[in-house]
């Protein structure tokens, strides 16, 4: 496989978590000019953690496409220029049916926070028919040695207390029909061989989060269910990475490249819409480049 690695960006570093998308270089790509909406999602509310940017932001944006009215969070002051551009991507795309989008600053790993956006989202919208659990981070470790309890703890709380909390709020104003998609990894599924030790174990546990709900919800109608990424071009990258990594993302797996965001979004309005995933819960989907995995 050695061989086979090849440059896939500029090596490039950012200094803090979360990253940020508009200096990336190139940008990732949030659209795919060749999409063909066909109102999957017309009338639905959804909300996207972490919709500023990534894989988050191409979720918005396709949601917006097939019908859905959207609401996202972000972080406020490190992600406040992307998630201005997301929000006018949004409004261009939407339908005449839909309300404006809204951006909601937050911090994923405060239950306070999360209640309150879930109270802002259905005092506005009435209610949330999809929530995705998309926000994230990740820090990049050679040893387990090098894993300190504080930044264990972050993680856990920003990557899977999250997940637990939005839950918990929101489906209070979900009913039968409603889906919950939750963001894990190919890590989750693949390991990883070096770096990468504690998130792939907050990835882990969203898998099980997701197949548990999954069955605990199925009696009420709501599906809940996830979406394993490969390595893909978003701000995590730079913002995680050392500069090597970053140059070599995705030259590894069977495709030899890292997918963009645009080519997550559809996973995603798949297991939203009804229309196509009806009978689908506890599942997860893989659109990681080529690599085979089990479980």
């Amino acid at each position: 496989m050695e061989e086979q690695r090849k440059p896939q960006f500029p090596p490039q570093t950012q200094p803090q978590q979360p990253g940020k998308e508009y200096v990336m270089c190139p940008l990732p790509l949030a659209i795919n000019p060749d999409y063909k909406p066909s109102e999957k999602l017309n009338g639905k509310v959804a909300l996207v953690t972490g919709g500023d940017s990534g894989i988050g932001r191409s979720v918005c944006y396709h949601f917006a496409l097939e019908g859905a009215t959207v609401a996202f969070t972000y972080v406020q002051g490190i992600e406040d220029r992307d998630k201005d551009d997301t929000l006018k991507m949004l409004l261009k795309a939407k339908s005449s049916d839909a309300e404006d989008p809204i951006a909601i600053a937050t911090d994923v790993s405060s239950e306070e926070d999360c209640k309150r956006v879930v109270e802002q989202v259905v005092s506005k919208y009435g209610r949330i028919d999809i929530l995705v659990n998309n926000a994230g981070v990740q820090h990049y470790t050679n040893l387990v040695e090098e894993i300190t309890e504080e930044w264990l703890v972050r993680l856990f709380r920003t990557n899977i207390f999250g997940y637990f909390f939005m839950t918990k709020h929101s489906l209070k104003h979900m009913k039968e029909g409603s889906s919950i998609i939750n963001t894990t990894s190919v890590t989750a599924y693949a390991g990883s061989p070096h770096q990468l030790l504690d998130y792939l174990s907050t990835k882990g546990s969203i898998v099980s989060f997701t197949r548990g709900l999954a069955l605990r919800l199925v009696d009420k109608g709501i599906r809940v269910n996830g979406v394993a990424p490969g390595p893909i071009w978003t701000p995590l990258q730079p913002a995680s990475l050392p500069a090597y990594e970053v140059e070599y993302l995705g030259s590894d797996v069977p495709m030899g490249r890292a997918g963009q965001p645009y080519e997550m979004a559809p996973s995603y309005v798949f297991l939203a819409s009804n229309q196509c995933s009806s009978y689908m819960t506890g599942q997860v989907l893989h659109p990681n480049g080529g690599t085979i995995i089990n479980g």
